[in-house]
């Protein structure tokens, strides 16, 4: 639990760490949070944060969003902008080991009433369709030279290849293919563990989820429409995955070279060896930005492919085509990434590399990076809960500049999954949820424990902090009526 007398109170939302917290900090740390989420964060938390504002190159404050808890090197929530110019340097703690982690939502025309005597079916699919759970494969079979190619064209590879339609990259963040990502730059090691897991969900809190957008959770009707969630009790369906082994590995290679190079060549001394670092500018640096940007760019293609499977399924249970049931997308935002923007810093514009490690890009209205049909609208933001609660879309805003237009990412966890282990019993959450309406397949029932809703954070104080702070506005709720865990 976080004392927040340590921190100094600048609004309802806002509390800083000023330089005098840590020895060596450049700029204050600041973390995004209502006084209840702040108390329930762990007390590494501040320190966490406060190592990041010690880093080379770091613009205006290190930030900490609402669902912010423990990580590697980095809170989980935390944001960090770099000047390239300025020294700024590039870190694998900052940008998370499941490279561009991130959250898909798909449309249908469908209601519940439509669903519920299919949704047994339809979940038991998706279930077969997906693989999900540790070490598990995908059914797109290809040569480790083809996954060369995906990792460096990501979506795009997929729809070119018949995984997808046109639109679908529209909606996906950096147009489904980050430009900039060189295959020669990741290991045989982390093409080995990644080619054969295309179009899988993983573990942890990796989930598949159909959800109801009831009408009294309608938070902002007109955005809700723009968005494409026009009908009472529509059906939609959210996913949240990542760059799965793959992502892993790029991580643990260039950490690894960080270590060696960091202090011994560049005289760049770290509070916590998890914030191992190199200057953007070196050639680790750039190395690295290269092969992270695959990592980016092998989720993109995981999503795509999940997203292919998805619209089979629904296409069978209701002998209609996908096109026909609406099932278009909303949106595919990235979590775990480091991008280099354009931000006004003291009346400046500058370009920056900005980390955000469990937090999610909210571009707000006009932004030149949001797709021409929100651009009134602004970014897109999609925001899980736990599997027992619900799930948020929301939209990036104007003021969300306070945050380098960055937001939460979750809900954020309470409780280590040991600990969750400990108080729930998987096969008990399972029936617990069935009768309250709620259909789960899962590969391990004892990692279902540790997905208990109790485990986490309560999503709606967790918007409610987001909303109240500027940094993204809520749309719509979503309730959940069928799961897929790993």
């Amino acid at each position: 639990m976080v004392n927040v007398d340590i921190a100094q109170k600048i609004s309802d939302t806002v509390w800083e760490l000023p330089l005098s917290y840590k020895e060596g900090m450049r700029v204050p740390a600041r973390i995004i949070a209502t006084e209840k989420l702040l108390r329930e964060m762990d007390d590494a938390v501040c320190d966490q944060v406060a190592n990041v504002a010690t880093l080379p190159g770091i613009t205006s404050y290190a930030f900490c969003m609402p669902d912010g808890h423990f990580g590697y090197g980095f809170p989980i929530g935390g944001v960090a902008a770099m000047d390239i110019e300025e020294g700024g340097v590039i870190s694998p703690g900052g940008i998370g080991f499941d490279i561009n982690c991130g959250m898909r939502l798909v449309t249908t025309n469908l209601t519940h009433d439509d669903v519920k005597p299919h949704l047994k079916r339809i979940v038991d699919l998706l279930f077969e369709r997906v693989p999900a759970g540790v070490g598990s494969h995908g059914f797109l079979k290809i040569s480790q030279d083809e996954f060369r190619e995906v990792v460096e064209q990501g979506a795009l590879w997929c729809v070119r290849n018949g995984y997808g339609w046109d639109e679908d990259l529209e909606l996906t963040e950096e147009d489904g293919c980050i430009k900039g990502a060189d295959a020669s730059k990741i290991s045989q090691r982390a093409i080995d563990r990644g080619y054969n897991q295309i179009g899988t969900l993983g573990s942890g809190n990796h989930y598949l989820e159909v959800q109801v957008a009831r009408p009294e959770d309608m938070r902002d009707v007109d955005l809700a429409k723009k968005f494409g969630i026009t009908i009472p009790n529509q059906v939609v369906v959210m996913f949240h995955c990542g760059s799965r082994g793959f992502g892993h590995q790029v991580a643990t290679d260039y950490l690894q070279t960080f270590l060696k190079v960091m202090d011994s060549k560049y005289g760049i001394k770290i509070l916590d060896r998890e914030l191992a670092c190199a200057p953007f500018q070196s050639p680790e640096g750039r190395d690295y930005f290269a092969a992270m940007k695959c990592g980016l760019n092998m989720s993109f293609a995981n999503r795509q492919v999940i997203l292919h499977r998805i619209r089979e399924v629904f296409s069978e249970v209701f002998g209609r085509s996908a096109e026909d049931l609406g099932m278009h997308m909303v949106y595919d935002v990235s979590h775990n990434t480091a991008k280099l923007e354009k931000h006004t810093v003291d009346g400046r514009e500058k370009t920056l590399l900005v980390h955000r490690k469990g937090a999610t890009r909210a571009f707000g209205p006009g932004h030149d990076e949001v797709p021409a049909r929100y651009l009134d609208a602004g970014q897109p933001v999609i925001i899980g809960g736990s599997m027992e609660t619900g799930s948020y879309l929301l939209a990036g805003t104007s003021s969300g500049a306070q945050t380098f237009f960055s937001t939460a990412h979750g809900s954020g966890r309470t409780m280590s999954r040991t600990k969750a282990r400990k108080q729930w019993r998987g096969e008990t959450l399972l029936r617990e949820m069935e009768a309250r309406g709620i259909y789960v397949r899962t590969t391990s029932i004892a990692g279902l424990a540790e997905e208990a809703g109790a485990a986490y954070k309560d999503i709606d104080e967790v918007i409610a902090a987001t909303e109240l702070a500027g940094i993204s506005k809520p749309v719509a709720r979503f309730t959940p009526i069928g799961n897929v865990k790993g």
